[in-house]
């Protein structure tokens, strides 16, 4: 019998989610949670966000070139931070929702 996907979600630990989001970042506790919509919403997202910086860097004298590259430092980890408050509170709405009484 193969678990739902609430189950998989519910049985996978919070923290270790929470921790793949923000340590590699780039969704990597989404995969971890078998969560594959999240996962490629946050890859794209992550790889949209370098294509910009890249496009936006070209014509970027040195002086400006720190500051974009800070931009696109701050613009990764806001991602990976959000990703991995979402991925922490799905498990707990799960596990939640698990624990409440049928009926």
């Amino acid at each position: 019998m193969t678990p739902s996907r609430d189950q998989i979600l519910a049985a996978s630990a919070g923290w270790v989610a929470v921790l793949l989001n923000v340590m590699p970042g780039l969704g990597t506790g989404y995969l971890y949670q078998r969560r594959w919509r999240a996962y490629w919403i946050t890859a794209s997202l992550s790889s949209a966000w370098f294509i910009a910086g890249a496009v936006l860097a070209q014509e970027a004298d040195a002086a400006s070139e720190v500051v974009n590259q800070r931009i696109g430092l701050l613009g990764l980890v806001a991602l990976a931070l959000v990703t991995a408050v979402e991925a922490g509170l799905s498990v707990r709405r799960v596990r939640a929702s698990a624990e409440e009484p049928a009926g």
